[in-house]
């Protein structure tokens, strides 16, 4: 596993975090990738966090929880360097977050067509829960994919 420098992301790093998202194809055009940076990093059950090979921002993971169950989203690593143990060692330090504040389950969503995410976390030990998820929107926007 390569040996990432894994910490919380810096004000410094928002414009390369974003900019990963979006090579990534992470970003949709209903969340706003700065205010959800913004709330992750406003409240004490969350953070994102950013893995970087020499100065570069590699790899990052926005993780969560709700004092029951922890929740990854924003799981990025650089397309053009996968394949080298990147997306392992940001979930790994996903999951020793959880661990730290407590939180014995994890849990995170994948679009059904994204099968290639799908795979790479069936490969790290994830399995598919039996679960329907309903969404609604509060201000009252019709739903999205």
């Amino acid at each position: 596993m390569p040996a990432l420098a894994i910490a919380e992301i810096a004000e410094a790093d928002v414009a390369d975090v974003i900019a990963l998202w979006q090579a990534c194809g992470l970003t949709r055009p209903w969340n706003d990738p700065a205010s959800d940076i913004a709330l992750a990093r406003r409240r004490p059950n969350s953070t994102i966090l950013v893995g970087r090979d020499a100065d570069t921002i590699v790899a990052t993971v926005m993780v969560g929880h709700d004092g029951h169950r922890g929740w990854v989203y924003y799981v990025a690593t650089d397309p053009d360097r996968r394949g080298k143990g990147f997306g392992r060692a940001i979930m790994n330090a996903a999951e020793d977050w959880l661990r730290a504040a407590g939180i014995a389950k994890l849990q995170l969503l994948v679009r059904r067509e994204n099968a290639h995410a799908g795979a790479f976390y069936q490969s790290i030990g994830y399995a598919e829960a039996q679960t329907i998820v309903f969404a609604k929107w509060l201000d009252g926007r019709e739903p999205t994919p």
